[in-house]
């Protein structure tokens, strides 16, 4: 069995409940093709420990599957980006489940407000943020972002619990306009060289691939693109300033 579905069958923790684990529910014979694993759909409320690989798979699969669906049409860059995407960071027989997964999700009507609420009561803060960076990624995909597509990740963003500052960092990441190094360091263009250091400092740390290390060596390796973007970002307005 690939790796995809060991993550799935290996423990879903309070994703396996409420509004994502419903949708997931006609699924379980496709995550467990092949094996003799099984899934149980229930209710579950309150926050239920930490977030496990599996639970954070299917939470960035059903909103991957929202934001796809957002423009009134799923272009195979998409879906080659995510397969791009999880063959890069996870191989192949993952990439195939993930993107059969996401046909199939495709196809239902994905209560975006209720899956984000779920998500806001039992993903810690860092974690979303990588969901956040993933979706933009995803809106990118065939070369830019919907505006449509923009405006369903503000809403997720939002519903998740996500600071407006937040958003407005990794949004900068992928749609670049004059001020975006500022924008992803969170400070204004008038903000002095040492509050630059500072405010480089402060999102280093809150951008850190450590940050997510609880959710597998995987997922941590996927985050340093977005740490990565941030040290660019110093690194442009340094140049920019002729800042040694």
């Amino acid at each position: 069995m690939a790796k995809f579905g060991k993550w799935i069958g290996g423990g879903l923790g309070w994703a396996v409940g409420g509004p994502i684990g419903a949708i997931f529910g006609f699924v379980v014979g496709s995550i467990f093709d092949g094996s003799t694993g099984e899934m149980q759909v229930g209710k579950t409320t309150g926050y239920s420990g930490r977030t496990t690989t599996g639970g954070y798979v299917m939470s960035l699969l059903v909103l991957v599957a929202a934001v796809m669906k957002a423009d009134g049409k799923v272009m195979k860059s998409e879906l080659d980006y995510v397969k791009i995407f999880m063959k890069n960071n996870f191989g192949e027989a993952s990439a195939q489940e993930a993107v059969k997964l996401l046909r199939d999700l495709l196809k239902q009507t994905i209560p975006v407000n209720e899956v984000c609420r779920q998500i806001k009561q039992n993903m810690n803060y860092s974690a979303r943020l990588q969901l956040l960076h993933f979706l933009f990624g995803i809106a990118q995909a065939d070369g830019h972002v919907e505006e449509k597509e923009r405006q369903l990740i503000e809403v997720i963003a939002r519903e998740m619990g996500l600071g407006n500052s937040d958003f407005e960092s990794i949004q900068a990441m992928f749609v670049r306009n004059i001020n975006a190094d500022y924008k992803i360091l969170e400070i204004e263009p008038t903000a002095s060289n040492e509050d630059l250091k500072k405010a480089y400092r402060k999102m280093a740390m809150k951008y850190h691939p450590d940050k997510v290390s609880h959710l597998g060596d995987d997922f941590q390796k996927a985050a340093k693109d977005k740490f990565q973007m941030v040290n660019q970002a110093y690194e442009n307005i340094k140049k920019e300033r002729k800042i040694a």
